[in-house]
Parts: structure tokens; sequence; C-alpha cells
């Protein structure tokens, strides 16, 4: 009998004492609360939670310890609160271990449904304290928005622009932040050397500056609003996707652009002087006095046409917009765009007229040397991307980052003065700022090299070829390979695409929606490019979080879509569109599939599926926060 009443206090003592502490501590489980519209005034609630370590909640039917919700006045449930997981077996007693899901339907005519959520928190044998928690959702008003919403809260419709103004700062933002992407940042230094030579009269000079940066605008305005109207009068809004796609991925116009980076780059390092034709000279001479804006607007068309491969995307998703009953709106986003992406080109311009000024010497061919070596090196990313799209194979991961070591390693020795070009002066002592300089650089190159052994260099990763290129990888990516799919339900490959992480999955939508019902999981689509910079960014950003990356590896069935592949289908899997245009290719495909199916016209986006193939959340587009890329995730499970 002692001992029976002493393992009775023992009992009550520390369950008074977990009370204690729960009231001292943190909730034992974090709730979150969400909802979907069944019917006019009749929604769906979900509480999801997240149960702390160690501690186990039980359901709403258990007797003692039961989960419950309560509403304030006028919001009437309909039915019993229902779990949507499958509980674990504890002891005889079915709990919920990590994660909670429990649902009930509610009707309600106000706009946002609250109340308090309750349960006990139990630790082995012992439970403590119930505990309370008041919740607050919106409903009625956020029906429409429902699937955006709940994929991600901080990614607000229609990319998180309510209204016109949000939409004109977002697209002012993206214009600004164009500047810094490989495909864009290599022209500050033409424009530098464009400019330079562009006028010996200051105010002619500004005035050049000035309408250069009016032809970038017009040069992006222009074509849209007319290609808004062909659009809108036959409905070509599949010939104007295909149109980017190709300016960004076919092998023409990027081998093109490469070659003119290389040339670029050896006039920068004196070879040669970059000149018109002597016919063409007279004339640009002889219209100098009436402006002279030809070379102008040729420079400005050159930045347009070589900025299309990372602005497509962009510009592409604006123009989407047309098909869904916004005529105007996008026409006055699109102006927002490339005004703001035309004025640091415009600043770029007008400084020059301020350099010449200064009678310096050499140092302004020290300028163009290092600009020289910089266009070298981020103009292999054009190459890549046609060496990527057409499976080409010669500029793999490890050959680029060769490339970039031995690059910036010579721009290293040229900075202490070991290298000297023809025009150059002897250098008899390196100034602080060379010095510093070189710092940097070497310390760039120490940074690169070990990515030759296959270190993801996340800061790069929108520069470079994707891991998946690289021959050799120290200690090779075997932790990300999919539970999902055996090596005997992998489809065959015959093209060559990869995911990235070691991750397995499938490369048309028909094959993983049938893997995804018989393992009874959702798809996660991923849609992808070989030439898209901002892919290879999330990937290497956000899915190598040992979050993202489990819950990719062992809750879904991964589909890729690659829109820009180039690889040739055999002729029985050719499409036939309703336009009666035949369709070859595997990212013609994907490309048509996704415009016409998912509504985007866009690389990254991603889409949960069921494995009917509706579309559970999304679509969710680049951005880099992981939380928010895990609640995305986790908003299906």
């Amino acid at each position: 009998m002692p001992s029976k009443l002493l393992k009775t206090i023992t009992l009550t003592v520390a369950a008074l004492w977990m009370g204690v502490a729960a009231l001292a501590q943190d909730p034992s489980v974090s709730w979150k609360v969400s909802s979907r519209q069944l019917e006019e005034g009749l929604y769906r609630l979900t509480f999801s939670g997240s149960v702390a370590s160690g501690k186990h909640i039980y359901g709403p039917d258990n007797p003692n310890n039961p989960f419950s919700v309560s509403y304030a006045a006028g919001i009437t449930p309909e039915g019993e609160v229902a779990s949507a997981l499958e509980p674990t077996q504890f002891k005889g007693e079915p709990v919920y271990f990590n994660k909670a899901v429990f649902t009930q339907d509610v009707r309600t005519e106000a706009a946002l449904v609250s109340g308090a959520i309750n349960w006990q928190a139990c630790e082995d044998e012992l439970c403590g304290f119930p505990e309370e928690e008041e919740f607050e959702v919106r409903v009625a008003a956020a029906a429409a928005e429902h699937a955006t919403a709940i994929a991600d809260p901080e990614q607000g419709r229609d990319g998180g622009a309510g209204n016109l103004w949000a939409l004109i700062l977002e697209a002012i933002l993206w214009g600004l932040a164009m500047l810094l992407t490989p495909c864009v940042f290599p022209m500050v230094p033409m424009t530098v050397s464009f400019f330079l030579k562009a006028s010996d009269n200051v105010h002619q000079g500004r005035f050049k500056a000035f309408m250069y940066g009016v032809f970038i605008v017009l040069l992006y305005t222009v074509p849209v609003v007319l290609l808004f109207g062909l659009t809108r009068i036959i409905g070509g809004e599949a010939v104007t996707a295909d149109i980017f796609n190709w300016l960004a991925t076919h092998w023409l116009p990027n081998i093109l652009f490469f070659l003119v980076f290389f040339v670029f780059a050896l006039s920068f390092f004196g070879a040669f002087e970059i000149t018109l034709p002597s016919s063409w000279t007279t004339k640009t001479d002889a219209k100098s006095n009436k402006g002279g804006l030809a070379g102008v607007f040729f420079m400005a068309l050159t930045l347009v046409l070589v900025s299309f491969s990372c602005t497509g995307p962009i510009v592409g998703s604006v123009l989407l917009k047309s098909s869904q009953g916004e005529f105007w709106t996008p026409m006055i986003t699109m102006l927002a765009f490339s005004v703001a992406f035309a004025l640091p080109f415009t600043i770029f311009a007008l400084f020059p007229q301020l350099l010449k000024k200064l009678k310096s010497g050499s140092w302004l061919n020290s300028v163009k040397v290092v600009l020289g070596f910089v266009e070298l090196a981020l103009g292999l990313k054009f190459l890549s991307t046609a060496d990527q799209t057409y499976h080409w194979g010669i500029l793999d991961r490890e050959v680029y980052l060769a490339l970039w070591i031995v690059i910036f390693s010579l721009l290293g020795l040229y900075l202490l003065g070991k290298i000297r070009f023809k025009y150059d002066s002897p250098t008899e002592h390196v100034s602080i700022l060379r010095l510093l300089l070189a710092i940097g650089v070497f310390s760039f190159v120490v940074y690169l090299v070990p990515g030759m052994w296959g270190a993801p260099l996340k800061g790069l990763s929108g520069y470079l070829p994707p891991l998946t290129t690289q021959d050799f990888v120290l200690g090779s990516e075997t932790a990300g390979k999919s539970a999902t799919v055996s090596a005997s339900e992998v489809p065959s490959n015959p093209y060559g695409l990869t995911m990235a992480h070691g991750l397995q999955g499938y490369f048309t939508l028909e094959e993983g929606l049938a893997a995804a019902k018989k393992a009874g999981k959702p798809v996660f689509l991923d849609i992808t490019g070989h030439g898209c910079v901002n892919c290879r960014e999330m990937e290497a950003r956000v899915w190598s979080d040992p979050e993202v990356l489990r819950r990719l590896r062992d809750s879904f069935v991964l589909v890729a879509l690659y829109t820009d592949d180039k690889s040739r289908l055999p002729e029985s899997e050719w499409f036939t569109t309703p336009a009666g245009k035949t369709l070859k290719t595997v990212g013609s495909v994907n490309s048509y599939i996704v415009r016409t199916r998912f509504n985007v016209n866009a690389q990254p986006n991603y889409f949960i599926l069921s494995p009917d193939g509706e579309i559970l959340a999304g679509p969710r587009a680049y951005n880099l926060s992981i939380p928010g890329y895990i609640h995305f995730l986790d908003s299906v499970l």
C-alpha cells in the first residue's frame, strides 16, 4: 500500500509540475488555421498543429483529453471535428505525435471566423494542464484567393500586387534588380566604353545619354503595345511566348551574344578598335548635326536584345495577363519596368562625360582591361545556355569553373602589375586601390577552387552550369535520392534531363501522375529550364535546405518540365496544337503544356498537384524565403 501511495503522490506532483511548466513556457502545439469555401456561406476550417518533440495530443474522440474548438457568436459548426491524419497507436490509444490536422465545417455570413482551440498535451503517461489558443481566419472575402494564400502566405494575388500601384512598384523593383543579372550586367562596360567617345560637346553628350534611356524604354514598351494589340485581335499569345523562348534559349542568339562579348573583350585588351565601316562613319558624321542618334539607338537595341535572356521571363509573365482580361495594366507596368531598367544605364551614359574631363593618363585603359576580363568571364553564360539546352556537353561545370579560375587569376596578376597590355603604362608601384582589388579577386578565385570538387558555390548558382553536369563530385550527393521512386520505376530518360541534389523523379506529367496514384502522394511540379538563372538559384539556396530537401525527397512524387530543352522527340510523340502547329521538341511541348494547363509562362514556377492532376497549391514563383517554401510544401501534407 505505501508503495502504491508513493507512486500516486509522485505522479500527481509530476503532473502538477508539468502543468506549472506549461503555463510558464511556450504552447506545446503551434497551430495554423486555414479555410476553404465549400459553398456560399459554408467553409471548411483546417487546424494544422506542430506538436513539440516528445509530446503527443489526443483527437476529438478521446473522452478525457479531447481536442475541441469553440467559436464566437454568429458562427455555426456543421458536423463534428474530424481528423485529417491517421493517428498513431500509443499504449492502446490513438494519439498524434509531431503533427496533427483537424477539420470542421462552419456556416457564417461574416468575413472572419474567430474562436479558440482547446487541447491537452501529454508526455508518456503524464499530461499537463489544458491549453487554449485564440485564432482568427479570414474566409468570405478571401474565398477567390484561397489557393494562393494557403499555398504561400508571402505570395499574394498576381505576384503580390492587389492594385495597379502595387503592380507598378513591383515592376520598378524588378527593373532595377535586372541590372544585377548575368545577362544584363555585362552591358554596363559596353555602355561606359561607348559613351566615353560619344561626344566632345557636353550638352550634346547629355542629350544622347538621355535619348539612350528613352530608346531603351521605347524598345521595351512599343513592341509590347503592338504585340498586345495583335494578341487581342488574333489571340496569338502562344506566338509571343515562342519568340521570347527562342531569344532566351536558341543556340543562334546565345552564340551571337557570346561572340559579341568575346569580341568586345578582345577590343578592351587592345587587340583592335571597334569602329564602324568608313561609309557608315561618313553617314553618321553627316547626321551628327541633326542629332546623330543612330549609334545611340543601336546601342540601346543591343542592350535590349541581350537582356532578353533574363528579362524575357518577366516580360512573358506580364504579357500573359492580356489573356486574363487585363489590357492596359500590362502596358503600364511594362512602361514602369522599362523606365526603372533604363535609369541606371542612362546614369552610366552620363557619367563618362564627367570622366572625360579627368586627364588621368592610362588609368582609363586599365579600367577597360579590367572590364575586358569581366566581359570574357560573363560572356561564357550565353555559351553555357546553348550548351545546356542542346546537350552539347562542351562546357560542363568543371570546365566553366576552370575557365573562370584562370580568367580571374590573370585579372589579379594584371592588377598587381605582373601583366601588361599594349596601351598600358609601366607600373612602378601598386596603388592601394589596385592592391585591394587584387585581394578581392584572388579571394574570389580561392572561393571558386572548391567548386572543382563539387562545392555548391551558392552565391554563384545563377551563373554556373548545374552541379549535375560535373563529372566528379567529392562525396557525391546520395542523400537527396528520392525514396518515392525505386530504380525499377524510374522511366527511361533518353534526353539526359536531371534534377538537383540527386533527387529522382519524372520528366513528363503523365508519368508523374501515374506514379503519384500508385504511391498515394501529391505531385510536386517544377517548371524549369536549362537557361533559367533563377531556377538554379532556387535549387542551390532553397532546395538545399535540409527540411525542404527532406520533404521533396520523402513526401512528393517529383516532376520537372523543362520548357527550353531542344531535344527532338520521336515522330510518334509530336504534338499538334489546335491552331495546327506541330511541336517536335521536348521544350516546345512542355512550354505549351504549362501555358495552356497552368497559365504560366515563366520559370521557375512550382505547383503541387493531386494524383488526378488537380492544383492543390501554387503557383509559387522565384522567392528565396525558406520558411515560405516549407509552408508552401506543408500546405497540402
